[in-house]
């Protein structure tokens, strides 16, 4: 879940109970349909690529176009809502959202399915970081913490049943038309979120004073855009001049950003706060981690469905213990995180070493049914649970109250653009090491430079400060 806290600037109207639970609904429609939107490509990438072409190269894009648009505007999302008004930037990205999924199920092309990914991403960024900003506005300070506490259990379901349905989608064929209805299904519940926010969402005014660093915004996307494309496009066709001048690109309008970040008013990430040990630890920590294991989840669906010939719906089941581990560990450790801390963050990176080690083994030993996976699936399910689901929460302990909120915001907006980079780098170790020994061995090499990846948090995980702030946690 990708949230960015908004506090309520003048008490919550006294809204019937009613209407305040219906705008809970939206707020968490909304939500889910981002979750879903960000992983059903793990299941559906082969299928897609053997429908419209595009290769390697388009499963990499697939992985990172959306999270690449979603982190680069989250937080100009969020101010955007501040300025012109929550709810009128939550319907323009919800209905945005709705038109890119319609495109991206009838893209013709992988040029235009990537497209599409990216307008998707974006109108994602200016919808998700309104919600609880819509919450602290319309429910009670003394009953919000109800309205928070179904956001937990939601997610959870979500994560392990969306998958699960893009799959079931992808199998059935409906109409003939594949993977597409897996996208085309958000005509109707967005559709269905978008009537209702209409209806219900309060009108709030905005605050025109509000600085929006679009100049910023476009730097990070150019260079984050220059940056990938290279990978992508050397990795797949050689160094030549093209990615070559991509990569030029990147590092140059990366030099922009980092100036622009020092001279901004309202920047990405406030430089002050990376004056804390312990945030730029967490901030460093949270890049590799989330880069490394989102690429390995798109590794995982690619092996299970070219290398042991899984359909999307059996690779989905076979992922189930994996999705139920992160939502079992999220769970308990939101009750642990005040007394434990950092603690949980090195238990998680401990459990997600202990399931990439595992799952090789189990491999070479035949063990390819969904029983025989499960140990080690369930092991990493337990391991981002207890690492993600506290990470950034312990980063922010030692952050003064006043820039909490704008530190949670930058590190929720990093966590999307490593997603984007780790879905492209990682699979392009996939699929370079499967020429070399086939689908297992480049399973294998793929785990062990996640592996590597994650080893390398520890001493990170140890500088983060000992505790979550008061009242995380809770």
């Amino acid at each position: 879940m990708t949230q960015i806290l908004h506090h309520a600037d003048q008490p919550a109207p006294p809204l019937p109970a009613r209407t305040r639970w219906a705008v809970l609904a939206v707020v968490l429609a909304a939500d889910v349909l981002d979750l879903l939107d960000a992983t059903i490509t793990n299941i559906a990438a082969p299928t897609i690529t053997a429908d419209l072409g595009g290769g390697p190269a388009l499963v990499k894009w697939l992985g990172a176009a959306y999270a690449l648009a979603l982190g680069v505007l989250l937080v100009p999302g969020g101010r955007l809502g501040d300025r012109y008004g929550r709810r009128r930037t939550f319907l323009i990205g919800l209905a945005g959202f709705v038109t890119a999924s319609l495109a991206c199920g009838l893209a013709p092309t992988p040029a235009a399915l990537v497209a599409a990914r990216l307008v998707q991403g974006a109108f994602g960024a200016l919808l998700i970081p309104q919600g609880f900003g819509i919450l602290g506005a319309t429910w009670p300070r003394e009953e919000i913490g109800k309205a928070f506490s179904l956001f937990g259990p939601v997610m959870g379901l979500s994560a392990v049943g969306g998958p699960v349905l893009a799959a079931f989608l992808v199998d059935a064929d409906l109409a003939g038309l594949g993977w597409r209805p897996m996208f085309l299904i958000n005509l109707l519940l967005g559709g269905a979120a978008l009537l209702a926010a209409h209806r219900l969402l309060p009108r709030d005014p905005g605050s025109p004073g509000t600085v929006v660093d679009t100049t910023g915004a476009l730097l990070l996307a150019g260079a984050m855009l220059g940056l990938l494309g290279s990978l992508i496009d050397g990795s797949d066709h050689g160094w030549t001049g093209r990615p070559l001048a991509l990569l030029l690109a990147g590092l140059a309008l990366s030099a922009g950003f980092a100036r622009r970040q020092a001279t901004a008013p309202e920047p990405l990430i406030r430089p002050s706060l990376l004056r804390h040990r312990g945030f730029t630890s967490g901030l460093l920590l949270g890049v590799v981690a989330f880069a490394a294991v989102a690429g390995l989840l798109y590794a995982l669906s690619l092996h299970l469905q070219r290398g042991l010939g899984r359909t999307p719906t059996g690779t989905a089941l076979t992922l189930i213990p994996l999705c139920a581990g992160i939502v079992v560990a999220s769970i308990a450790c939101h009750r642990l995180l005040a007394a434990h801390g950092r603690r949980l963050v090195v238990t998680g990176l401990l459990l997600l070493l202990a399931g990439c080690g595992c799952l090789p083994a189990v491999l070479s030993h035949g063990g390819h049914s969904g029983w025989a996976l499960t140990p080690p699936l369930l092991l990493i399910g337990l391991g981002m649970g207890t690492c993600f689901g506290t990470v950034y929460d312990v980063t922010i302990g030692d952050i003064a109250p006043e820039e909490a909120g704008s530190a949670s915001g930058s590190l929720n907006a990093v966590q999307q653009l490593a997603n984007a980079v780790g879905a492209a780098a990682v699979t392009t170790v996939y699929f370079a090491a499967v020429p070399d020994g086939g689908e297992g061995h480049a399973l294998t090499v793929t785990l062990t430079v996640v592996a590597v990846c994650l080893a390398a948090c520890l001493p990170l995980a140890r500088l983060l400060p000992r505790r979550a702030p008061e009242g995380h946690g809770h």
